[in-house]
C-alpha cells in the first residue's frame, strides 16, 4: 500500500493551543473547553482520561478540525503537520479526514451504513483518496482483519453489518481507520463494547499497528487500566480544563492532584455475597437460536436466588445477551423451560400476561438508543407507570417524583430530553423506568459499560442500595470482572452457548480456575503499564490464544 511519507518519529505532529469550544443549550452557548493545550509527536499515543463531561471527546474531534453539532471551536491555534486547520476550508479538512488523520468511535454500530458490505465500507476512504486502487486496498482490508483477531479475515468482509457482533463490527471499525495509514488516529472509547479476552487481541493489534507505522494517537477512554497499556502519555481533564499531564508511568505511580487520586481509587466497592434457597427464577435445559437453524443457547440451565444479583459473564457471542432474549421472552426458546416464581412462563411474550411482564423487566446497555430522544422523562417513565399500574394524573405524578427521588435525582429532570442529560443521568432514568412497573426481577445488560469510572460507581452503588431497600433480583450481564466483584453473591460463565462453570462468587474467583475462567480471569487488564506485554508474553510461551 502507497502512503504519504510520515516525516522522523518524535518530530511534533499536532499541536493545539489555548482551545476553546463552546456548546449551545438553553438557548445560550456555554464553554465545553476552556483554554487548553495539547502537544503530539510522531509515533506517541496521547491518553485523555476524565470523567463524563469532562470533555474528552470534544478535544479529540477538535484535533480534526472539527466541531460536532451544537458546538463550535471559538478560539485557538490548530496545527496539523504544518497545516492550519483553524484556517483550512471544510474541502481541505475533509481531504486531510480519513486518509491522514482518521478516527474510530465508541458506537461502531452506529457508524456503519446497514446497505453495504463491511468490506466496501473498510476501504472506501482508501479508494476516494487515491491512496491504492480497490484490489490492492481489499488485499489489505482482509490483512488488517486478520492482524485485528477477526474470524475468518478472508471472507468475512462479504458479510454486512448485522450479521457480525458487536466486538467483531468494533475491530472493522477499527481495521477502515488504519487502512490508510494516517499520521493520526483518534481512538474514541474503542474498545468499551468488547469482552475482556477480544480486548486483550485488539489492543495488541493497535499497539502493534500504531508502533510499526510510528502512528500518533490520541487515546480517549474512562478505562485507567487500558490507557495504561496503550499511552506514553496521559492528559486528565474536568470541567473542560487540563488537571495535569505526564507520561504514564509517573502519572500511575506519582499523579500529583487530588482529582487524579481519586480516579485511581474509584473501583472500591464490592459487595458480600449472600446464599439464598428461595429461587425466582429458573432456567432448565434451554436451547435457542435465530433462523437458518443456527443454535446460540445449548442446554443452558442456571437458577437465580431472590433478592441476590447473579453475574452472567463470557467472551463475545458467548450466549450472555441471548440468554436474556430468552428469558424475556424477545427469543422463544427451542427447547427447554423458564419458570419464573414457581410457575413456567410461556416461551413467547406475546403470550405472556400483563403480570407475568411487568415483573421482569431490562434495563439496556446504551441508554442513547434505549430512549426516544424526542421523549421527555415524564413520557419515559410516564408511560410503564401507565401501562402496569393504571396510573394517571396526580397519582402519576406522584409516583414519578418518588421514582426521581430513588435514582437519586431531583424534580427538575421531569421535563428534560435525553440530550439534556449525561450518561450516568440517562442510565439512571432508564433503571427508573424499570423500577416504574415493579418488578421482582431486572436484567442489567452492559450497563454501566459505556460510562466512566466515577460514574459506574454511582451506578453500582445505586443498583445495590435499591436491591437491599426493595428486594430486587438482579441478573448482571458483563464482561467487566471488577464489576462482577462489585456487585455480584453468584457467577455463570458461559462460553459458545453453554455454560461452562456456575456457583458462588468466592468459589468461581479462586484458584484452581477451569481453563476458560482462567482466561477471562487473566485477560482483565491491570493499572500496569507492562501488564499487556507481559501477558503476551506468557501466552505466547503457553501457546494460548491472544
Amino acid at each position: 500500500m502507497s502512503t504519504q511519507s510520515k516525516g522522523v518519529k518524535g518530530d511534533i505532529l499536532l499541536e493545539m493551543r489555548d482551545i476553546v469550544i463552546d456548546g449551545y443549550s438553553d438557548e445560550k452557548w456555554h464553554p465545553i473547553i476552556k483554554g487548553v493545550d495539547l502537544t503530539l509527536r510522531r509515533g506517541e499515543v496521547m491518553g485523555l482520561i476524565g470523567e463524563s463531561g469532562a470533555g474528552k471527546s470534544t478535544l479529540g474531534l477538535a484535533s480534526m478540525g472539527f466541531a460536532r453539532p451544537g458546538c463550535q471551536i471559538t478560539s485557538g491555534n490548530i496545527m496539523f503537520d504544518g497545516i492550519d486547520l483553524m484556517a483550512a476550508t471544510e474541502a481541505e479538512k475533509r481531504e486531510l479526514r480519513g486518509s491522514r488523520i482518521a478516527y474510530v468511535a465508541q458506537s461502531a454500530a452506529a457508524s456503519f451504513n446497514p446497505a453495504h458490505k463491511l468490506i466496501e465500507q473498510t476501504v472506501e476512504a482508501t479508494i476516494k483518496h487515491g491512496i491504492s486502487p480497490e484490489k490492492e486496498a481489499k488485499s489489505d482490508a482482509r490483512k488488517l482483519f486478520a492482524e485485528l483477531q477477526l474470524p475468518d479475515p478472508d471472507n468475512i468482509g462479504e458479510r454486512y453489518p448485522h450479521q457480525v457482533s458487536g466486538g467483531q463490527l468494533q475491530r472493522v471499525m477499527t481495521a477502515m481507520a488504519m487502512s490508510s495509514r494516517p499520521d493520526l488516529i483518534i481512538f474514541d472509547e474503542p474498545t468499551t463494547a468488547l469482552d475482556v479476552t477480544t480486548q486483550v487481541e485488539v489492543l495488541a493489534s493497535m499497539r502493534q499497528i500504531v508502533e510499526q507505522f510510528h502512528t500518533a494517537a490520541i487515546y480517549i477512554t474512562h478505562d485507567l487500566a487500558v490507557v495504561a497499556q496503550m499511552a506514553d502519555v496521559i492528559k486528565v481533564l474536568r470541567y473542560g480544563e487540563t488537571v495535569e499531564i505526564a507520561d504514564t508511568r509517573t502519572m500511575l505511580s506519582h499523579p500529583e492532584k487530588e482529582y487524579t487520586k481519586s480516579l485511581w481509587s474509584v473501583r472500591s466497592i464490592e459487595k458480600d455475597e449472600e446464599e439464598s434457597e428461595d429461587i425466582v427464577l429458573k432456567i432448565d435445559g434451554v436451547d435457542a437460536g435465530y433462523g437458518g437453524g443456527i443454535k446460540v443457547l445449548d442446554n443452558v440451565s442456571m437458577e437465580i436466588p431472590r433478592g441476590h444479583t447473579v453475574a452472567i459473564v463470557g467472551e463475545s457471542g458467548s450466549g450472555k445477551s441471548t440468554a436474556a432474549r430468552a428469558i424475556t421472552g424477545l427469543l422463544p426458546p427451542s427447547k427447554g423451560q423458564i419458570v419464573f416464581n414457581g410457575q413456567a412462563l410461556p416461551a413467547a411474550l406475546k403470550d405472556r400476561n400483563i403480570d407475568q411482564l411487568k415483573k421482569i423487566q431490562m434495563i439496556y446497555q446504551s441508554a442513547d438508543t434505549a430512549m426516544n430522544p424526542r421523549h421527555t422523562v415524564r413520557d419515559v417513565i410516564g408511560r410503564p407507570l401507565q401501562f402496569y399500574l393504571g396510573l394517571s394524573g396526580k397519582a402519576l405524578d406522584k409516583r414519578l417524583l418518588e421514582l426521581l427521588e430513588l435514582i437519586e435525582l431531583d424534580e427538575t429532570f421531569v421535563d428534560r430530553l435525553p440530550a439534556e442529560m449525561s450518561g450516568g443521568q440517562k442510565q439512571r432514568i432508564c433503571i427508573a423506568r424499570a423500577l416504574a412497573a415493579e418488578p421482582d426481577l431486572i436484567i442489567c445488560d452492559e450497563v454501566t459499560s459505556a460510562l466512566d469510572q466515577i460514574v459506574q460507581k454511582g451506578i453500582l452503588s445505586l443498583l445495590l442500595r435499591l436491591q437491599k431497600e426493595l428486594g430486587i433480583t438482579y441478573i448482571f450481564i458483563t464482561h467487566d470482572i471488577a464489576t462482577v466483584k462489585a456487585i455480584s453473591d453468584q457467577i455463570v460463565v458461559m462460553f459458545q452457548g453453554a455454560v461452562v462453570e456456575q456457583g458462588m462468587k468466592s468459589e468461581i474467583l479462586s484458584p484452581p480456575f477451569p481453563d476458560y475462567t482462567k482466561l477471562l480471569l487473566s485477560s482483565v487488564p491491570e493499572m500496569d503499564p507492562d501488564w499487556l506485554t507481559g501477558l503476551l508474553k506468557e501466552r505466547a510461551a503457553e501457546g494460548a490464544p491472544g
